[in-house]
């Protein structure tokens, strides 16, 4: 086969600007530290102004790239709306978003969800997603083009029992993800989502330190590991590059093939909380 004329991968991200929501620690902390290294210019995203400006610090020590922080909650809209806006000024333009904010406030059957929990979850996962997304995307149009990608979860696409509104809330992530694809496409936005497994960061310490749930997702995961917070990085930065440049509106999972079997038998870690008669829903 004749490979003449074809050019080799482009992933270089020098001088580009990046968002990363949920950028003070976990996943959003280690995408924001790999596009650092790659030579990008990144704003990271959170609530938590002192963890966003010690995530910055380090990220800029270890790299030397200015690391820009912002406090916000994803889901006062007018916030992201400044935040993107002043990422976008910074250097003249936003080139993309990697959107990790998220997580969950129910655990537990759906029959003992407390309510209020419930609606702050969907929130945070899906109205949050949406103004991160609706202000980017503005942005990047304006900007002739640009790559946001959505972190979502393996719970997302196989059933979690007991995990409340997280998989619900993910779910819709990356439908919507799907949907801005399709409308952006022609003003050169790429979307995309990740759907990473279990990996290592302090959120999952709970299921790590039980020796019955990580057993059984170790017996649901192929590869016989558990995820690593570089493992979706690296996923990340090349959706932003331009080596992915005709790849939009796919949810890509990054999980060790868990997505291949079943979602994790949790009740050695909820029995204790809900008792067996709870776990099937009696209240």
């Amino acid at each position: 086969m004749d490979f003449e004329g074809v050019p080799g991968m482009q992933l270089s991200l020098n001088d580009r600007t990046y968002v990363v929501t949920g950028g003070g620690s976990g996943i959003g902390k280690g995408v924001a530290s790999g596009l650092a290294g790659a030579g990008a210019d990144v704003v990271i995203v959170g609530r938590n102004a002192e963890r966003l400006s010690a995530a910055a610090a380090e990220i800029q020590a270890a790299t030397g790239r200015e690391v820009r922080h912002q406090p916000a909650d994803v889901t006062d809209e007018e916030r992201v709306a400044g935040v993107v806006s002043s990422a976008a000024q910074w250097r003249g333009r936003l080139h993309g978003v990697v959107h990790c904010a998220g997580g969950s406030e129910t655990i537990g059957p759906v029959t003992q969800i407390d309510s209020a929990a419930w609606r702050r979850t969907v929130d945070l996962n899906v109205n949050g997603t949406m103004y991160v997304l609706k202000h980017a995307a503005r942005e990047m149009v304006r900007g002739g083009g640009g790559s946001f990608v959505g972190i979502s979860s393996i719970a997302a696409s196989n059933i979690h029992r007991w995990f409340g509104a997280y998989g619900v809330s993910k779910s819709a992530l990356d439908h919507l993800m799907m949907l801005a694809a399709d409308e952006l496409g022609p003003s050169w936005v790429r979307v995309n989502g990740i759907r990473p497994g279990l990996i290592r960061t302090e959120l999952v310490e709970a299921i790590l330190s039980s020796p019955e749930v990580s057993e059984d997702y170790r017996q649901c995961t192929p590869l016989p590991r558990t995820g690593e917070v570089t493992d979706i990085a690296n996923l990340a930065m090349f959706l932003l590059s331009d080596a992915a440049g005709w790849i939009t509106g796919q949810v890509i999972n990054v999980d060790g093939g868990h997505g291949l079997r079943r979602g994790p038998d949790l009740s050695g870690m909820l029995e204790p909380l809900f008792g067996a008669e709870g776990l099937r829903g009696v209240v």
